[in-house]
């Protein structure tokens, strides 16, 4: 009975952090026409560098010397991730950005495999996102940018895996993370204070950047290092699988977005390409914060 509440604890925190995450998305996405998703993006990369110097306490144990460098490079993929992120869903509905940007993570999973097997999960990647594509004889079409940003934001994700996997051998997850969201900070910042200037903090704005800081980053991080404690990492990747459908769910919800029956069938597909890649045998990776 208890093996089993410790499971429902962390099937309920994970499916938590997935919708925390989205909902922050979507929160996002109603701040663009007052600061852009340049300023949202810097109210949510300072806000959380904030939060998690303050629940990680990462001036404990700084790197030393060259164990700079891999922060620095996964920082600079946690600011691309999410200011192309943020780009992509200003042009396109937040369930396809999700699924576009998830071939990141699922590439670094399947190109870790060695098994021929794994190629039919790559096949169904492959098909999801061509389904996905703007067809660019239709001028009423999916955006093109939009898509390539969101799939520039999946390779972004990519290199903050590999280079996270690294960091995690100098440090905790946790001061990581805080040390990377840093980095990211003080590089996307600036572009956001410059693109947006005093607007930025204005007392209409400041509150929901909080908000989308503690929804998409440091409470969703929580409840995934909550899942992870008592869950197998397969399980947990099988979940985290789920998040383009809660995105699209959400997208319906909060902004009202419809996509059509091929689009769901598309994001169906790569849901069923990264639960397949789940039951590869390999190291556990991060799935994002």
């Amino acid at each position: 009975m208890q093996i089993n509440r410790i499971l429902l604890t962390a099937i309920a925190s994970v499916l938590l952090a997935m919708v925390t995450i989205q909902s922050g998305a979507s929160i996002a996405k109603q701040l663009f026409p007052l600061v852009g998703p340049e300023g949202t993006t810097a109210l949510r990369l300072g806000f959380a560098a904030a939060l998690l110097w303050l629940i990680f306490r990462p001036w404990r144990k700084l790197p030393q010397g060259r164990d700079w460098r891999s922060i620095i490079v996964y920082g600079l993929c946690l600011g691309g991730m999410n200011i192309l992120f943020y780009l992509s869903i200003e042009r396109i509905p937040l369930g396809i950005a999700v699924a576009l940007e998830f071939t990141g993570p699922l590439a670094v999973a399947l190109f870790s495999s060695k098994r021929k097997s794994d190629l039919f999960w790559v096949a169904c990647a492959t098909l999801g996102i061509f389904l996905l594509l703007p067809n660019l004889s239709e001028t009423q079409g999916l955006d093109l940018s939009g898509a390539l940003m969101a799939l520039g934001a999946g390779a972004c994700w990519a290199g903050y895996i590999l280079f996270g996997t690294r960091t995690d051998k100098q440090a905790s997850g946790g001061i990581t993370v805080a040390l990377g969201m840093t980095v990211a900070a003080i590089v996307i910042v600036p572009i956001g204070a410059v693109s947006q200037g005093l607007a930025l903090i204005s007392w209409e704005v400041l509150p929901l950047g909080l908000l989308v800081a503690v929804l998409s980053s440091a409470l969703p991080y929580t409840l995934e290092m909550v899942a992870l404690r008592n869950m197998p990492t397969q399980t947990f990747s099988i979940f985290m699988s789920l998040e383009p459908a809660i995105a699209a769910l959400a997208g319906l919800a909060i902004l009202g977005e419809h996509l059509s029956l091929l689009q769901w069938a598309a994001i169906a597909m790569i849901i069923v390409a990264s639960i397949g890649s789940s039951f590869t045998p390999k190291k556990a990776v991060d799935m994002g914060v």
